[in-house]
């Protein structure tokens, strides 16, 4: 070929000419028989559908949607906790080319106003516990065309009586035929997930059909997961971790999910072992409820995803590997991730994965040394390896990138000369006391290793000198009235004196939100107001 010869570039990427349902219906036509969901409520009979009845029961829901006049493009609600209604409406709005916008269950009804007003929604899929909340929240909507309506409600089967202008979700599930799936764009807006919000209005954060192949496709490479794989889902469905880490990248094996409506230390080892559970992702909390509970002598488990590798008090209690980890809604997947099978760093989230650029800058941005915390910026391919954009927020958009393309995650991390990264805590978390940032993740590290603390969560108090000061809510594995002081003591030894709580609070239990973690708003509110 001469110089002069010219090549033509074909713009491509590894999802062109793919959508959500071109996977569904390869994997229901390769496995066919094959259980792809198996329901497992805590009340009644549980339900399994294969791959082929799954992908049948998504075909029959997208046409009942555009019976009740959905249209392509348009985005739906689903607020619903864990159950197989949700996977199927997700599925189902895939299959018919609309968006689907996912909504955390504890929201409230002006809350979910603010979803479907900013979201355009034309309609809304829910239970039964949450239906109030949905019909006040979209009383004064001019979009919402229908609200749906399961029989069931999050994880029990008693029939309730819907208000008659409420669909029954049967009634949307089981039209006579299924209608033939819409080919979709690969880059074209596949799903909706509104962020967690603290002092600002929840942004939505847009996926397309490729990134949501590029979270089922890289998740199950990292996750080492084949068609044998079993993965029991019980965090919320609504959330990146259950969807992408545990849902799509099982999709793309070829294996098996469990579902459960949620978390229950009863009943984890029973549906690990019952099912041949391989993996679960994990949190913080579940470790320390299912310490409490007799584990079986004979598992299937392999490893748990946590958010960091090697937790010694995992490998003790129960002989398990846990995998280090770090991803967010806008990375669609994990972007940091241990190396299974290989050693990894102990307490650190893992290495950068192929297919994203990591940078960890101080505050003045130039880069951060080996050992020293920083802040992580991301880079990757909008629409592909991270998220399209903010729903209807450009400016949002444009403030999460710099000039250069890095997405600024918010957190502080440490890099190691060996490649791997250790999280610190979120930007957020910062302490100011005086002229000085103190980091509550560090506090947190010091006090968690005192004998006969449980958890502790380290918030700033007001104070009218420094501005705030650490006050450390701990959670006791008994009863020690002693444990305030060994607490301090601790802290005075291992910290700055700038840095040592002022104040130690015992207390039974946390308030949470999303996947369990401390809701430190209302620690820091308590704190006012006492």
């Amino acid at each position: 070929m001469s110089a002069s010869t010219s090549i033509k570039s074909t713009a491509t990427h590894p999802f062109t000419g793919r959508d959500v349902p071109w996977l569904l219906e390869t994997q229901a036509q390769l496995r066919s028989d094959h259980p792809f969901l198996v329901w497992a409520p805590f009340e009644g009979d549980g339900l399994t559908w294969s791959y082929a009845e799954f992908a049948d029961a998504v075909a029959r829901a997208a046409a009942g949607l555009v019976a009740r006049g959905v249209k392509l493009g348009d985005p739906v609600i689903i607020h619903m906790g864990n159950c197989p209604e949700f996977l199927v409406s997700w599925f189902a709005c895939s299959w018919m080319g609309a968006v689907a916008v996912t909504t955390n269950t504890r929201s409230t009804a002006s809350e979910l106003a603010y979803f479907i007003e900013h979201s355009r929604a034309t309609a809304v899929i829910t239970q039964p516990a949450l239906l109030d909340a949905v019909l006040a929240g979209a009383a004064s909507s001019a979009c919402v065309r229908f609200v749906a309506c399961t029989s069931t409600d999050l994880g029990a089967v008693a029939t309730v009586l819907l208000p008659d202008h409420v669909v029954p979700f049967e009634h949307v599930a089981l039209p006579e035929s299924p209608m033939v799936a819409v080919r979709s764009d690969s880059l074209a807006p596949n799903s909706i997930q509104f962020t967690s919000g603290t002092t600002a209005r929840p942004k939505g954060v847009v996926w397309t059909h490729a990134n949501a192949l590029w979270g089922a496709k890289t998740g199950a490479s990292l996750l080492d997961l084949g068609p044998d794989d079993v993965t029991l889902i019980f965090l919320p469905l609504y959330h990146t971790n259950a969807l992408s880490y545990s849902m799509l990248s099982t999709l793309w094996s070829g294996g098996t999910i469990v579902l459960h409506p949620r978390f229950s230390a009863t009943r984890y080892w029973d549906a690990v072992i019952q099912h041949g559970c391989t993996w679960t992702s994990s949190i913080p909390f579940m470790i320390w409820a299912l310490a409490e509970q007799p584990m079986p002598a004979n598992h299937k488990l392999r490893y748990w995803g946590l958010g960091a590798s090697d937790v010694g008090i995992v490998k003790k209690l129960w002989n398990l590997s846990t995998l280090g980890w770090f991803g967010m809604t806008e990375t669609i997947t994990l972007c940091i991730m241990a190396e299974h099978r290989l050693p990894n760093r102990p307490m650190a989230m893992g290495v950068p994965v192929a297919g994203y650029e990591i940078c960890v800058l101080r505050d003045d941005g130039t880069e951060a040394d080996y050992g020293e915390s920083g802040w992580l910026k991301i880079r990757g391919v909008p629409g592909v390896s991270l998220f399209l954009e903010y729903l209807h927020n450009p400016e949002a958009t444009d403030a999460a990138f710099d000039a250069d393309g890095w997405f600024d995650t918010g957190d502080l991390v440490t890099p190691f000369e060996d490649g791997h990264i250790r999280f610190d805590n979120r930007g957020k978390d910062m302490l100011r006391v005086g002229a000085e940032n103190v980091s509550a993740a560090e506090v947190e590290r010091i006090i968690g290793a005192v004998a006969g603390v449980r958890e502790v969560a380290v918030v700033g108090k007001p104070h009218k000198m420094l501005d705030e000061v650490p006050v450390a809510f701990v959670i006791a594995f008994t009863s020690d009235a002693d444990l305030p002081a060994r607490v301090i003591d601790a802290c005075r030894a291992n910290l700055a004196d700038f840095k040592v709580p002022v104040e130690v609070i015992i207390v039974d239990d946390f308030p949470r939100v999303t996947l369990e973690k401390v809701d430190k708003k209302v620690l820091r509110q308590r704190l006012v107001q006492s």
